[in-house]
């Protein structure tokens, strides 16, 4: 197969990116096969045609998101690439085995935090560096959740790097998003491309909500034998708004807001037309400080007054819990395979990113003469905000994040800049090749699930590694092939 025509991006010398769709000979890659050989006999007239199709679609199905910060207040398009990142089964099959194993750990260690401690105890994370985590909820502990399941729904950011070893990145667990934008992109591909997946055994992701509300349901209290479950949206000014109101619609099940919920004799309900009803488990979409004003923020006009103590007393289940953050944290990120090595008594399978925490003497030393080279991020960040990029950042930049760092540094790490790799992506140019990542939705019940594959997001600005749609990033549709 002859190897696809795409512009050479600009690399830093001596960086070699993987390239998920040719060899470093620039042949195809196997996977990719039956793909290219489709693509090279499409007009580049009727591609053109139905990305304009797609961008027309997704404005049309109102499927944007809101950029903090805005003072417009815009709703923007995440811009779709209509070229897939594929997987093959085989690696798929790995990096199952690996999110499942992680989970598992972060789950065991949650469920020790706020119970006995052991992992503490045993010294193998510092204590102060939960204790006095920002993150970890006091109000928790000794609180017991159905399966001690406190993450139901994490979404873990892989990135390969290097000759293309996966590493993840990082964990979200308090409110992970971006599953929506998962689904929809495949319908888009599915609409505008049938007959490639005619001929490509694509694995299905369609079927995300229904596991989605079968893990829900797992998760409700005891003797419930027949859960309501809602979707607790802070409302339509939301980032991602759209995608609470996508889930709720898919699963068939109520989308409120705060105000729609209320506490009775440490019981949850909800207000309908016929009358107050019972709800047993609560998807929220709501950070921890938000939800009950009378136990976290007391300006909170998001949550429900009241909402802990119906938690703690084992009538609602909230999912995710509260007080997983903690285990998302950068700052404790670093200890993740400690934590498979002490709960499961396995070595992890998927590789953290080599982490510096400038909290040590140390490695604040070496960070500081490496900034130019380096990843700088704040522990508590998200959406790539509040970090420093050293090799695409000016002197300037990175003499006022120096004092940033120097002014606290406990609350940042830094990592190397990683070789991310790359697939090929059309851009204004034509077809590049962009930088992407991977977040696979993991789901925990009754046992853990997922849909093969995940969000692909792809750094639509050349040569940037900032794949959040809040700094410009876009999406793809992610294959992974079955056998």
């Amino acid at each position: 197969m002859a190897p696809i025509q795409v512009q050479t991006s600009v690399q830093t010398a001596g960086t070699h990116f993987f390239d998920e769709m040719s060899d470093a000979t620039g042949e195809v890659r196997d996977h990719y096969d039956g793909y290219v050989g489709w693509f090279d006999g499409m007009p580049a007239e009727r591609m053109a045609r139905k990305r304009q199709e797609a961008d027309a679609l997704f404005h049309r199905s109102g499927i944007t998101f809101a950029v903090y910060g805005d003072e417009a207040g815009a709703e923007r398009l995440i811009p779709f690439d209509v070229i897939p990142r594929i997987i093959p089964a085989e690696e798929w099959l790995k990096l199952a085995a690996g999110l499942r194993q992680r989970v598992k750990a972060l789950n065991a260690f949650l469920h020790d935090i706020y119970h006995e401690q052991e992992i503490l105890k045993a010294g193998r994370i510092p204590a102060e560096q939960v204790i006095s985590n920002a993150q970890y909820r006091p109000e928790m502990q000794g609180v017991d959740v159905p399966k001690d399941i406190y993450a139901a729904i994490a979404g873990v950011d892989i990135v390969r790097a290097g000759a293309g070893e996966f590493y993840v990145l990082e964990d979200n667990l308090r409110v992970p998003s971006g599953v929506s934008y998962m689904i929809e992109n495949r319908k888009m591909m599915m609409r505008l491309f049938p007959e490639l997946f005619a001929k490509n055994r694509v694995a299905p992701v369609e079927h995300y909500p229904d596991l989605l509300l079968d893990t829900l349901r797992a998760v409700a209290p005891k003797g419930v034998p027949d859960p309501t479950v809602v979707v607790l949206t802070p409302g339509s000014f939301n980032s991602a708004y759209f995608e609470h109101a996508f889930l709720a619609q898919q699963m068939g099940v109520e989308l409120v807001e705060g105000p729609d919920l209320f506490v009775r004799d440490e019981q949850v309900f909800m207000r309908t037309t016929q009358g107050p009803q019972r709800v047993d488990v609560i998807y929220r979409r709501i950070d921890d400080d938000y939800l009950d004003p009378l136990a976290f923020r007391p300006d909170s006009m998001l949550g429900v007054p009241g909402l802990l103590s119906a938690y703690r007393a084992g009538n609602v289940t909230l999912s995710n819990a509260i007080g997983t953050g903690v285990a998302d944290d950068k700052s404790i990120y670093p200890y993740v395979g400690e934590m498979v090595r002490f709960y499961l008594g396995e070595e992890p399978l998927l590789n953290n990113v080599p982490t510096y925490m400038l909290r040590k003497p140390e490695d604040l030393a070496y960070t500081l003469d490496h900034l130019p080279e380096l990843v700088v991020k704040e522990v508590h960040g998200a959406g790539g905000y509040g970090m420093l990029v050293g090799p695409a950042s000016t002197t300037t930049e990175i003499e006022e994040f120096r004092k940033r760092i120097l002014a606290s540094p406990d609350k940042y790490i830094a990592q190397p800049t990683l070789s991310l790799s790359t697939c090929p992506t059309f851009v204004d140019a034509g077809i590049a090749p962009r930088h992407i990542d991977l977040r696979p939705f993991v789901l925990s019940g009754d046992e853990v699930r997922f849909v093969p594959g995940g969000l692909t997001r792809v750094a639509l600005k050349e040569g940037s590694l900032v794949v959040n749609s809040s700094q410009g990033g876009g999406t793809k549709d992610t294959w992974v092939m079955e056998s």
